[in-house]
């Protein structure tokens, strides 16, 4: 089994900054595309960040120049450093991997629990 265990997450006044963490453990052979979602009350669940194992990044647009996905491929980390937050960046944030249980097999995907980030203007 393949567990994602996320944590930062916390209330922050607007402008503030947080940062996610995202650790991947258990049993697997490697892990592919990991990323950040987001899923605000009464809202789709949306892609927030992704980067792949080389390091190339995408956002989308509403967090591109404050948010920066990272991660550390020894340790199957990935961060998401929040800076400038605004309260419509309010929600529940989701961490998600592709991973690779054994050699040859297809990617499976992961999700975390949630961590809940709450930004008062």
């Amino acid at each position: 089994q393949v567990h994602l265990v996320e944590s930062g997450g916390g209330l922050v006044q607007a402008g503030g900054s947080l940062r996610l963490s995202c650790a991947a453990s258990g049993s697997f052979f490697r892990i592919d595309d990991m990323g950040w979602y987001r899923q605000a009350p009464g809202k789709q669940r949306e892609l927030v960040a992704r980067i792949t194992t080389g390091g190339s990044r995408n956002y989308v647009d509403s967090v591109k120049g404050r948010f920066t996905i990272s991660r550390d491929n020894a340790k199957n980390t990935v961060y998401l450093q929040m800076n400038s937050l605004k309260p419509e960046d309010t929600a529940v944030y989701y961490c998600n991997a592709e991973v690779i249980r054994r050699l040859g097999a297809l990617a499976v995907e992961y999700w975390g629990q949630g961590t809940q980030v709450a930004v008062s203007s």
